[in-house]
């Protein structure tokens, strides 16, 4: 039977048919899919580890209360960073080792906070030219062994969320921000972790201990700097310096989320697999999601309220980053998720705005995590050229 156009019900229906999935089709994609939400929210039983998350949190304890009681909570993020960050580079081994080796890491961290800070306040140019030369040189790291690159991915993290504080402070008169008062946060925070190994090292009788966190690697091994591997190091900084550019260059509005979300959903090496950097990318997501939900519970309080609410989420980006050091490696991208989520939520407390630009953060974390799924891409065709090689 045919209509007035000349086509039959039967052509008619086969063409919908070609033009839709049939159930079978339908099913086979929600199975795929199901499969691969498995692989990126896959728990390890074995990599929970609540005690480390303890330790860190009553540490961190100490920063929080000595900053609410003097009243300057804008270098809370600071101190908080030089303690995990002092945390995660110690190499375990007698106390003097580890002491030097971590004051050997806090002297960095303290010298690219003076950087990033001093120049918050400089044509945006040098902004994106200073995030890209320190993620160049945390790429090319690779060269002094795994434990190496490790550090500088540590301190690369930190100076482009300090980069980040520092546009965001010079951009508001209120509150103040001191390059010399944000040094020593930091130096305090990677101080305070010396005091508490100083003290567990006396406790159990000045015996030598394990590295804090023994998943992370030790190797110094040098390695040679292949062609893929170079390449891929600047592929990270030309998308870090992507983002400063588009964060700072544009001013946009909340824009120094961009970089933040970047350089958490940004695959860190060459090396890594598909499945940890999808996990990267989720995380970075969920992270900045939560972040935007938990910043909209200031906007519309002032006075006594404000106040509490305030130290409340501070409380809350704490216990976020303490549930990041316990499910470190119990599953990757819930811990992206949460030092995500608590990085944003103690970035933005300073400056907190009201309900018209929540899109805006949301907007800027899907910048940052499509330059982070564009270096992934990048990554992969890398990746498959070197391993046609003979």
């Amino acid at each position: 039977m045919r209509d007035r156009s000349g086509i039959s019900g039967d052509q008619t229906s086969e063409a919908a048919m070609a033009g839709s999935t049939t159930p079978k089709e339908t099913s086979a994609i929600r199975q795929e899919t199901a499969r691969e939400l498995s692989k990126v929210f896959g728990l390890n039983a074995a990599g929970l580890d609540w005690p480390r998350a303890i330790l860190f949190l009553d540490a961190a304890l100490v920063p929080l209360m000595v900053f609410w009681a003097i009243g300057h909570e804008q270098y809370l993020l600071s101190a908080l960073f030089g303690l995990l960050l002092a945390a995660l580079d110690d190499p375990g081994g007698s106390y003097g080792h580890r002491a030097a080796r971590v004051a050997v890491f806090a002297a960095a961290g303290a010298g690219l906070t003076a950087w990033a800070f001093g120049i918050g306040g400089a044509a945006w140019g040098w902004l994106v030219l200073s995030g890209a030369a320190v993620t160049l040189a945390a790429g090319l790291a690779v060269a002094f062994g795994t434990r190496r690159f490790v550090t500088a991915l540590l301190l690369n993290i930190w100076f482009i969320v300090a980069l980040a504080l520092s546009f965001q402070f010079h951009q508001h008169a209120r509150p103040t921000s001191h390059v010399w008062a944000q040094v020593l946060a930091w130096s305090g925070g990677a101080a305070l972790w010396l005091a508490v190994t100083f003290a567990g090292w006396l406790i159990r009788g000045r015996e030598d201990r394990p590295q804090p966190v023994a998943e992370l690697p030790g190797d110094t091994a040098r390695q040679p700097l292949t062609g893929p591997m170079a390449a891929f190091a600047l592929i990270r900084a030309a998308a870090v310096a992507a983002a400063c550019a588009l964060a700072f260059g544009l001013d946009l509005s909340y824009g120094y989320w961009i970089p933040i979300a970047t350089v958490i959903a940004m695959k860190p090496s060459l090396e890594q697999t598909t499945l940890i950097a999808a996990q990267r990318l989720t995380g970075a997501l969920l992270g900045a999601a939560a972040a935007s939900l938990l910043i909209l519970l200031p906007a519309a309080v002032t006075g006594t309220e404000l106040f509490a609410v305030t130290r409340g989420l501070e409380v809350v980006a704490l216990v976020l980053l303490a549930h990041a050091v316990a499910i470190r490696f119990w599953n990757y991208a819930l811990y992206c998720a949460a030092v995500a989520a608590g990085v944003l939520t103690l970035a933005s407390l300073p400056h907190r705005g009201d309900y018209a630009v929540e899109g805006y953060r949301v907007l800027w974390t899907a910048c940052g995590v499509a330059i982070g799924l564009g270096l992934m891409l990048l990554a992969s065709r890398l990746a498959g050229h070197d391993d046609e090689k003979p």
